[in-house]
């Protein structure tokens, strides 16, 4: 059998230190580190040096690790891992809601959209409605017309401001669709009907960002939903 090269024997240290060899591999790496007497020629063979620093390096490693102790969990692991816990299963609530709040959307959300018409005979025609009985209420497809119980469409409540006038161009109803939060506050909308330049924008999201709604509910859980709601436009003229 061919003596083992200098690879192979450091690749044996691992094993060598752990006594996990065989006492033929074992003389082996003890006469490749350390040396031998070839009493065929009457001389010593050195020891190879490299592989001796190298099998010092490994164990100067070995006694490091050794010395080393368990380290004490903090103080606060238990409340830090209740904290985590926690999120996670807050996260999977929310990944249900929204999955709840998808298929309302998509499959009870109303069909029929109610438009008020623009208030006739007054100067300004009309003003921002932001009544209950003009906010477009929930339209189930069902063959008895009967609400379902079980999910809601947000409503609205009231105004921390005084309700204006949104000013256009042009004498227009304006219906936008907008998404109400579980804790009822509008975080989004879209202008389905009406003019889109930034000024009637800003009117817009300032009423929108001023009402409070009864949110959309699945199940008597709170959740994400949309309601259309209408402004009558007025032209100011000169």
């Amino acid at each position: 059998m061919n003596p083992k090269t200098c690879t192979e024997i450091q690749g044996c240290f691992s094993s060598y230190l752990d006594g996990a060899v065989s006492g033929h591999e074992m003389l082996e790496i003890s006469r490749h580190l350390e040396g031998f007497e070839d009493t065929a020629n009457g001389t010593r063979v050195a020891g190879c040096e490299d592989c001796a620093n190298e099998l010092a390096a490994w164990r100067q490693t070995q006694d490091a690790v050794a010395t080393l102790r368990p380290l004490k969990a903090p103080a606060d692991l238990a409340l830090k891992l209740r904290i985590a816990i926690s999120r996670e299963h807050a996260r999977r609530e929310s990944r249900l809601l929204d999955r709840l709040s998808l298929a309302w959307d998509n499959g009870v959300r109303p069909l029929l959209v109610q438009v008020s018409a623009g208030v006739a005979g007054t100067v300004l025609l009309g003003s921002i409605v932001l009544l209950a009985g003009v906010v477009a209420a929930p339209q189930p497809v069902l063959a008895n017309d009967e609400p379902l119980g079980a999910i809601t469409a947000p409503h609205y409540r009231y105004s921390t401001v005084s309700p204006g006038d949104i000013v256009t161009a042009h004498d227009m109803t304006i219906v936008v669709e907008a998404s109400v939060d579980p804790s009822g506050r509008v975080y989004d909308y879209t202008i389905v009907s009406g003019p889109q330049d930034g000024a009637v924008r800003t009117q817009i999201e300032n009423q929108l960002l001023a009402s409070v709604f009864q949110p959309a509910s699945a199940f008597g859980v709170p959740i994400r939903g949309r309601v259309v709601v209408t402004f009558a436009g007025i032209s100011v003229r000169g």
